[in-house]
């Protein structure tokens, strides 16, 4: 049996990371260099909180989601809670270890604007191997929004440290959004690569007839046909296309419902439930917001 490992509290965080005082109940930073305990192959972790992991030092993969993340020297990891991670080797203590780790429950920011923002970084739901690569500047503007939080836990609580805490967090967060924007730059090429495969899936998939077998795809199916989550992929089409991955699937819909319409004598009704719709009110909605016209419409002026 696989062990495992389950942080529910911040003290299990200081304890494990031999930080053996609580500055703060629903926070702590964690400092790589001062972990004095091994981990397991195998070992499945999981958390009750957000964790942001950067490291400066090269380990065997851990695997975050179904694949080996690309957990390499110099990246950053970032974890929403209750999700596992699998150690595939076993971690030691190495006195080259070096890197920070933090950790913060959904309770220190509910309530506030970085809380209803949250689901905006959908770098916390990247599930598969994509890590964020930093430059030695990028490091450094990330390590100093960990010292400002650091300076903060250091102090004594009073009315304003939550706000300083949350802004310093927010602050961080921004920053990642902007490091990942321009990873997806940097990886122009190989972002085509999966462009072209997401547009050969969705051809085939509409081509093949799956639909009536199978419903419309998902983006799920989708994501997984080019072994990306769900979340990278969308964002990922969506700086290079300005369309997510929704909107891609809706556009090769789309396009199969013109030509019925084109070529058949098909009602909108037969239509929309040979695209497999329920409804057909809701597919005749998505026609026309996306072409600007009602599918009888569209049928009448070609």
């Amino acid at each position: 049996m696989k062990p495992i490992i389950q942080f529910r509290s911040i003290n299990d965080i200081n304890k494990f990371g031999s930080n053996k005082s609580v500055k703060h109940p629903l926070i702590t930073i964690v400092d790589f260099s001062k972990i004095d305990q091994s981990i397991e192959e195998g070992t499945q972790i999981t958390m009750d909180f957000y964790c942001i992991m950067f490291k400066n030092y090269c380990t065997n993969h851990i695997r975050y989601g179904q694949q080996k993340c690309d957990f390499q020297e110099g990246s950053l990891l970032c974890i929403a809670p209750k999700q596992v991670i699998v150690m595939d080797s076993q971690i030691e203590k190495k006195e080259n270890m070096t890197g920070w780790g933090l950790l913060f429950h959904p309770d220190l920011i509910r309530g506030t604007s970085l809380g209803a923002k949250m689901k905006d970084y959908t770098f916390f739901s990247y599930e598969t191997s994509e890590a964020l690569h930093l430059s030695d500047k990028e490091k450094q503007i990330l390590y100093d929004c960990i010292l400002k939080i650091q300076s903060e836990l250091d102090e004594n609580i009073d009315t304003h440290t939550q706000n300083l805490i949350v802004s310093n967090i927010e602050l961080l967060l921004n920053y990642c959004s902007r490091y990942y924007g321009r990873q997806f730059i940097t990886r122009k090429n190989s972002n085509k690569d999966i462009l072209t495969q997401v547009e050969t899936h969705l051809q085939n998939y509409f081509c093949a007839g799956s639909i009536k077998e199978k419903g419309l795809p998902t983006v799920k199916y989708l994501a997984e046909s080019v072994h990306l989550s769900p979340n990278y992929l969308s964002d990922l089409l969506k700086k290079e296309t300005g369309m997510n991955a929704q909107d891609h699937i809706h556009f090769f819909l789309i396009e199969e419902a013109k030509n019925i319409l084109m070529n058949s004598d098909s009602t909108v009704s037969e239509i929309a439930y040979k695209l497999c719709f329920e409804y057909p009110q809701y597919f005749s909605r998505i026609f026309k917001s996306k072409t600007g016209m009602s599918p009888l419409e569209f049928r009448n002026k070609n």
